[in-house]
C-alpha cells in the first residue's frame, strides 16, 4: 500500500456530465500490471492513484476504469457496487436519491479524493457517487 496520492484532474466541480467508471478488482500486488494493461488498451495514461487506508485498498483511474486493489476480504464490501459516477458535486445527487427513496448504503462522507457515498437505487443497482476536490497540498 502506498501513501502517495496524485490526480491529474483533482477537482471535478467543473464537470458538465458525470464520468462513468467501470470497476475492476485486482489483488494487492496486481495494481501496476493492471494500470499498464488499461493504459495500453485505451491509449491513455492513468490520471489518478491513491490509497484508501480506511478500507486497506489502493485505487487508480485509467480512462473509463476504476481499478481497486486489495485482498479478497478488503474488496468484498465493494463488489456489490456496479460502478462509480464522478460528478461535479455529490450533495445534489444525495438529496435527489433520498427524495426518490434510494437506500444510502455507504453514508456521505469525506474520502481520500473529496467526498462520496453509495446508494442502492430502487431497482437494486448500487452506485458510488463521488466528487474530487484538491487536497490541502493541491493534489
Amino acid at each position: 500500500m502506498t501513501d502517495r496520492l496524485w490526480r491529474e484532474r483533482n477537482d471535478s466541480s467543473g464537470l458538465t456530465e458525470p464520468r462513468v467508471l467501470i470497476r475492476v478488482f485486482v489483488g494487492p500486488d496486481e495494481l501496476d500490471g493492471s494500470i499498464d494493461f488499461y493504459e495500453r488498451l485505451q491509449g491513455v495514461r492513468a490520471d489518478a492513484r491513491f490509497a484508501f487506508p480506511a478500507a486497506t485498498l489502493e485505487l487508480a483511474t485509467v480512462g473509463a476504469f476504476l481499478i481497486i486493489a486489495g485482498d479478497a476480504e478488503a474488496v468484498r464490501p465493494f463488489r456489490d457496487t456496479v460502478g462509480t459516477l464522478l460528478v461535479d458535486d455529490v450533495r445534489p445527487y444525495y438529496e435527489r436519491l433520498v427524495a426518490e427513496g434510494a437506500e444510502i448504503v455507504f453514508p456521505l462522507q469525506e474520502v481520500p479524493t473529496g467526498a462520496g457515498f453509495n446508494a442502492r437505487h430502487p431497482d437494486g443497482t448500487v452506485v458510488e457517487y463521488v466528487h474530487h476536490r484538491p487536497t490541502p497540498d493541491g493534489r
